[in-house]
């Protein structure tokens, strides 16, 4: 059975390809579009996966849509006729741009793109889609399964168990009690896009202090049964407004961060006494921010835990990418926690698709997801080809592996930021090293060297490491990696540094003392393994600073000339590309 999964129309559009159950690739429009979040109808990630499988439109049993359009035009018509006079002007535009974007029928969309059938594709629910490719995706045979973000048709949030081949809600919050869109208020309120800063927050709440959490979770009302109230009057999430808070907040907090306003806690930073304070008071909200989420999170998996008796933990939706609290529940709750490593709405392509697909398929065996590594490689010569196009001459070749590695060990030691790209790349926001940046992180300056003439991106936002498993306790202080898919793999939870150790890579400490780790093994993706291996030899510390391979407010690069053209507009010192490593100041 083949199955096509898609999410589109809103944002992060993706489709992901299943053959008889086993998930054979995923990709996000934006990687080949170059349109950050784009939620177009993902015609060329399609195209993508319908190629690496070998098959044609029309040997598609079914493609399923991530959610279901008409329910969430209900939400909006009834959130919009309770409003009065400006909930009908709110309505009059939304039925405007949903007729301009032809969002009532992407069926018919769907089945003309592809020459199919109308009864071929089907939809499904949002939050179905998350729980689907939380817990079939999971190595669990039985597991608790929560999924949280903004909203979909009418759910914010929704408790479940799965076993098998059959996943059962037990619980839902709706609209507007979203700790998402809390998340994407306090977002807005301290200067950032929605949907795009909510890790901005993260990094700016490690300068911080939670010294209003007791307040803001005053806010919430958490309920036995694992469910929360969200006390309204802060908040606007149903309006035509621009702003996702109501006057009362900054009435409440003072004064909303300017956007792109400069940041800066401590003396030096070319900012007066009073503009350091302003932003340690910011600083402390985002801390305040993020600490009552995890609270808020952790409140739930625990009693959603108690109420099935099942331990393992299944999570999606935008809020598990919320690494912090992830690394908490992990640590304090001692869970066995799977997050499906493209855990928000793209993630939404898989979980359509195996929703329907153990639906239809009457149960039969489940495939987990092995792999974060879903998207296209390239061969040799068209890395070549590419390389020769772009008129750099200083390239050296490799004929094998170890060779290649040596060389790239050696140039990282030396303090040479190189691009790295290999293999095929990542599903999912996080680069993983295949679509990567990596650097030294034993060197204090590389963090600040690396926002600033690299990436170009605010100096506060911190960097990742990445690891090989069997020396992740050494550096951090978390439980033993329990199986190739958990969340550490994915760079998708935040542990403490060591304090020993926050000396020895400062790169990629936080300035809470906090990284966001990566483990890497041999088996998940052995030429990345080796090279941490021969940059530990070299350095004594196998731990390489590792941040996604694009510049600020791009896409992660997919091609190799896309590779290419990042590299020659940042500072990047060299490409590492195949066996090829592409120089702009040749170094011996």
């Amino acid at each position: 059975m083949n199955v096509l999964g898609l999410s589109f129309d809103y944002h992060d559009a993706a489709a992901a390809l299943l053959v008889n159950g086993t998930i054979v690739a995923a990709a996000q429009e934006e990687r080949f579009s170059r349109r950050k979040h784009d939620k177009a109808l993902p015609e060329q990630a399609i195209a993508y996966c319908l190629k690496q499988a070998g098959l044609r439109p029309g040997d598609l049993d079914t493609v399923v849509y991530y959610e279901q359009p008409l329910l969430k035009f209900d939400r909006i018509l009834r959130s919009s006729l309770r409003r009065g006079k400006s909930g009908f002007a709110y309505l009059k535009d939304t039925v405007a741009a949903w007729l301009r974007d032809d969002k009532f029928e992407p069926r018919r969309r769907i089945a003309e793109c592809l020459s199919l059938p109308l009864e071929r594709v089907v939809c499904v629910r949002h939050h179905e889609s998350h729980a689907a490719s939380a817990f079939y995706c999971s190595p669990f045979d039985e597991a608790t399964v929560i999924t949280l973000d903004g909203v979909g048709e009418y759910e914010t949030a929704t408790i479940g168990v799965g076993r098998g081949s059959e996943l059962r809600t037990l619980s839902t919050i709706r609209m507007p009690h979203s700790l998402g869109l809390f998340y994407s208020a306090f977002t807005a309120y301290l200067g950032f896009e929605v949907n795009e800063g909510e890790y901005k927050v993260m990094g700016m709440a490690g300068f911080g202090q939670p010294d209003r959490h007791d307040e803001l979770l005053s806010l919430f009302s958490l309920k036995d049964d694992g469910t929360f109230l969200l006390d309204q009057r802060f908040f606007e999430f149903t309006a035509p407004n621009d702003l996702p808070y109501t006057p009362a907040l900054p009435a409440w907090l003072g004064p909303a961060r300017p956007p792109e306003s400069p940041f800066a806690t401590t003396e030096g930073e070319g900012l007066d006494a009073a503009a350091i304070e302003s932003c340690r008071r910011y600083a402390n909200l985002a801390a305040s921010v993020q600490k009552c989420t995890e609270t808020v999170i952790l409140h739930m998996v625990s009693r959603a835990v108690e109420r099935t008796g099942i331990r393992n933990v299944c999570m999606a939706g935008g809020v598990a990418l919320n690494s912090l609290a992830n690394g908490r529940i992990i640590r304090e709750l001692g869970l066995p926690l799977y997050v499906q490593p493209a855990a928000g709405d793209a993630g939404g392509a898989v979980g359509a698709a195996l929703s329907y697909y153990h639906s239809a398929s009457g149960g039969k065996g489940r495939r987990p997801l092995t792999s974060a590594f879903l998207g296209p490689a390239y061969t040799p010569d068209e890395i070549a080809a590419a390389i020769r196009d772009s008129g750099f001459e200083q390239v050296e070749c490799f004929d094998d592996d170890d060779a290649l590695i040596d060389r790239t060990a050696r140039l990282l030691a030396d303090g040479l930021v190189l691009g790295w790209f290999q293999g095929r790349s990542e599903w999912g926001p996080r680069a993983l090293g295949c679509r990567s940046i990596l650097a030294d992180p034993t060197r204090p300056d590389m963090q600040r060297a690396v926002n600033e003439r690299i990436k170009f991106r605010e100096p506060f936002r911190p960097f990742a490491p990445a690891t090989p498993v069997d020396d992740a306790l050494r550096f951090f202080d978390m439980p033993p990696v329990g199986g190739e898919v958990a969340p550490e793999y994915f760079m998708l939870a935040v542990h403490p540094v060591r304090a020993e150790q926050r000396t020895a890579i400062p790169a990629v400490s936080h300035a809470d003392g906090t990284a966001r780790v990566q483990v890497v093994s041999a088996q998940s993706n052995p030429l990345f393994f080796a090279l941490l291996q021969a940059f530990g030899k070299r350095t004594g510390v196998p731990v390489l600073l590792n941040t996604s391979f694009n510049l600020r407010g791009e896409p992660v690069v997919e091609t190799p000339a896309d590779a290419l053209k990042t590299f020659t507009f940042s500072g990047i010192d060299a490409l590492v590309m195949g066996r090829s490593i592409v120089h702009k100041s040749f170094t011996l």
